[in-house]
């Protein structure tokens, strides 16, 4: 519970006796009505009189705030923490439940990008290569194979942070081609598998695996699998009484489940097998336009004699300082999944969730992170087995502000009320001074950043609360009462 100080003056002791007396909690069963019932419930609020606030200082007024939200109808039963620390004092503001483990949901992904940003530079790109072996006759005729060469873009493909579509790379492959006079192909187009060897795992524990209507896939492999083949294959219970809704992957060999179904029957994927897709388009297109392929695409996982090859084009992802920004503002679930991945090959040379677990484990304990609580399962914050309290984010985002790269992180996420998932929070007080990234899960609602304060400070916060009642909006609502008053600290 937030403990009061005493009030400084006799005047703020009459004022805050007043507004408690007249906050008196009623047992009040919880409705979905409760927001458009204001005057008819005797519930305790944030404090909103003139008056008030002209006696209490900001400090008192988030108190209380925290304080009346303990009983109020959405929250009263929920499992709830909240910080707001002043990071040139290094001390705490006010906080309720501040060490308390708690599920994150997406704000998981301000430690995955973080590590990314430490570990790999905001300049760092991936590289996708187009490449040839053998000899090219006087009839322009390459007589060996093309090799397309990937890296583990995340991008690859999908426009996301400005990468290229799978047509802008095509198109500057066969630019390549035409630079080096290859007017036909007499061998095959082989795709470079090497770095997504043990790419199949088991799939973090209690993941959520429906997002946007899709199936979120955690691993990328180039067997020939179809992710339309994915489907839903048990929609009533026969499983567990709590589990509604049961699903099966072909990429992870494994029964996974969601609370909520929102599709319509079969629901497909807008991941497709990137450097499978990128080498069969290619082909077609180069058959298309004239240029015949005598051989066909496969990949090669291993290459124990490799061929001496040379490059024709390569194509670069946007910086990972986009890729972050795209990652936070839009919470991009498997852009999140394939840094997490990147960093364990980078740090252990194994492009797995496995490898990318333990290396951000092992950089936060070398950053300092408070590590008692924390349980890191995935990169994205799908997974309901992740905890972390929200002191321990505080501190966290505290210690950045003299990294080289905060100006980066910062900038990548969302703005209350102008950009990413808090475009629509923070619509009048906080427009534009909240920097925070969201959360959201069943049941599960956070946030956690920066606040700039009225008088130009800056301030650190998180505010993650599990298991409420009601809907998501009423969740949100009750955020920004408890974030108001922070703003004139």
């Amino acid at each position: 519970m937030v403990k009061f100080r005493k009030y400084i003056s006799s005047a703020a002791v009459l004022a805050s006796g007043l507004f408690l007396a007249q906050s008196t909690v009623s047992t009040v069963l919880y409705s979905q009505n409760y927001d458009n019932q204001k005057n008819s419930l005797n519930l305790p609020s944030p404090v909103s009189s003139m008056v008030e606030r002209s006696v209490l200082s900001a400090k008192e007024l988030v108190d209380i705030n925290v304080n009346t939200m303990m009983a109020d109808p959405v929250l009263k039963n929920a499992n709830w923490g909240f910080v707001v620390y002043d990071p040139k004092t290094k001390k705490v503001i006010s906080s309720y439940n501040e060490s308390s483990p708690l599920v994150p949901a997406s704000t998981t992904k301000l430690l995955t990008t973080e590590t990314a940003l430490n570990l790999l530079g905001e300049n760092y790109r991936w590289l996708t290569q187009l490449e040839y072996a053998g000899t090219i006759d006087e009839n322009g005729t390459l007589n060996g194979n093309l090799y397309v060469v990937g890296s583990g873009d995340p991008s690859l493909g999908t426009n996301k942070a400005g990468a290229g579509s799978y047509r802008d790379i095509i198109s500057d492959f066969i630019g390549g081609l035409s630079r080096e006079g290859i007017r036909k192909v007499n061998g095959d187009i082989i795709i470079q598998t090497a770095l997504f060897k043990g790419n199949i795992a088991m799939l973090p524990e209690n993941v959520v695996w429906l997002e946007n209507n899709n199936y979120y896939l955690p691993a990328g492999t180039t067997r020939a699998i179809n992710p339309a083949n994915e489907k839903l294959i048990v929609k009533k219970s026969g499983f567990s009484t709590e589990k509604k809704f049961f699903y099966v992957s072909p990429y992870a060999h494994q029964m996974v489940y969601a609370e909520k179904y929102d599709g319509d029957g079969v629901l497909t994927t807008k991941l497709p097998d990137a450097p499978a897709y990128l080498a069969n388009s290619f082909r077609t297109t180069l058959v298309k336009s004239g240029i015949p392929v005598t051989g066909k695409v496969f990949a090669k996982m291993t290459d124990p004699a490799p061929e001496n090859r040379k490059t024709i084009s390569a194509y670069k992802s946007p910086t990972l300082g986009d890729i972050v920004y795209y990652t936070n503002q839009h919470s991009d679930n498997s852009l999140a999944e394939a840094l997490l991945r990147t960093v364990g090959f980078q740090k252990l040379g194994d492009q797995t969730s496995e490898s990318g677990r333990v290396v951000v484990t092992d950089h936060l304990k070398d950053a300092g992170f408070d590590m008692l609580g924390l349980t890191y399962m995935d990169g994205s914050g799908l997974s309901r087995s992740n905890n972390v309290t929200p002191i321990s984010q505080v501190k966290f985002l505290t210690s950045l502000m003299d990294e080289k790269y905060y100006r980066s992180y910062l900038t990548s996420l969302p703005i209350g009320g102008q950009s990413g998932t808090l475009k629509r929070m923070f619509l009048g007080t906080g427009n534009g001074q909240v920097f925070a990234k969201t959360g959201t899960l069943n049941k599960v609602k956070t946030l956690a950043g920066y606040l700039k304060t009225n008088s130009g400070k800056t301030l650190v916060f998180s505010l993650m609360v599990n298991n409420y009642s009601g809907s998501v909006d009423m969740v949100k609502k009750r955020m920004e009462k408890i974030l108001e008053p922070a703003l004139d600290l």
